[in-house]
């Protein structure tokens, strides 16, 4: 299957090659949120992002433009097919865990983790799975978490929690990381027993290290744990932020049809005038239901 999405680090000056090399094939540019530049010809898209500074590059020609301009101009080593020699970890069998809706005043916290190995690996790249973030439509992380599920091989685990018992638990943890912790451990645990020759778990960093190991401790799991940033970067952390943001998209949808307000993602301004329209219409008592109360907007309320 050819490739139709890519995305790689960058440095600044890497940057400012590929903005130049952009420039003289005579693609168009355009302000994004959170970019250095974002630029289209034809059916591709090239983005580079501030934070990293990483490139996602997006559309039909995605292939051809990474081993003929990004590589040999840019890049300058080839890396597209190579990757089980840049990042060896990411084909050796391990869980990826992730999860969406903790700085969403609205909706769940859910906590997702998918098995993976080379073949599993290699299937979801081929098929364009990346970080649930830089996918903005919600059809398009519907149709990615079907894939996921359905490709050979695939293990994976879905934790939620609505609000009503995520405001539970955070009056009993009484902090965020802490419930987290116990969210991934969970997570890890189920999967473990699932598939129990597998030895290591990786997730994107949110606390120190010995949070999660202690947490993991309590629940009965021996098994070799590893955090860094940017942990999406990994394939299956990045297929489990796909299974999570479906998962928590779904209750944020579901909800809008029941309560007949539109619930939106975030915390701002919008955020906001939802809530009240909620009060408005269901009283007070509506809010633990629907929303994290140890947000900041739940006071203001």
């Amino acid at each position: 299957m050819s490739v139709s999405s890519y995305t790689s680090p960058l440095s600044l000056a890497q940057a400012d090659q590929l903005k130049s090399c952009l420039a003289g094939a005579g693609f168009e540019f355009k302000d994004r949120a959170y970019a250095l530049f974002s630029a289209k010809k034809g059916k591709l898209n090239v983005t580079v992002y501030e934070k990293g500074p990483k490139v996602l590059i997006q559309g039909k020609e995605t292939e051809d433009f990474v081993r003929f301009v990004l590589e040999p101009e840019v890049l300058g080593e080839a890396r597209l097919g190579y990757e089980h020699i840049h990042d060896p970890e990411m084909f050796e069998p391990h869980f990826g865990i992730d999860e969406s809706g903790k700085g969403d005043f609205f909706g769940p916290l859910v906590i997702a983790g998918v098995y993976t190995d080379a073949s599993i690996t290699r299937s979801l790249m081929d098929a364009g799975v990346m970080d649930s973030k830089r996918i903005k439509s919600s059809a398009n992380i519907a149709k990615l978490a079907e894939l996921i599920r359905s490709t050979p091989g695939v293990v994976s685990e879905v934790v939620s929690l609505g609000p009503e018992r995520y405001n539970e638990m955070y009056g009993d943890f009484k902090n965020l990381n802490r419930l987290l912790a116990w969210g991934h451990a969970r997570v890890i645990r189920s999967l473990s027993g699932k598939m129990p020759g597998c030895g290591r778990a990786l997730s994107d960093q949110f606390a120190r290290k010995e949070v999660l190991e202690r947490e993991l401790a309590r629940h009965g799991v021996a098994i070799t744990l590893d955090q860094r940033t940017k942990g999406e970067s990994d394939v299956a952390v990045a297929a489990a932020s796909i299974l999570a943001r479906e998962r928590f998209i779904r209750w944020m949808q579901q909800s809008s049809e029941k309560s007949g307000v539109d619930i939106p993602m975030g915390a701002g301004a919008q955020v906001v005038e939802a809530a009240r329209k909620l009060v408005d219409g269901y009283g007070q008592e509506i809010l633990p239901k629907v929303a994290k109360m140890h947000f900041k907007t739940a006071g203001e309320l």
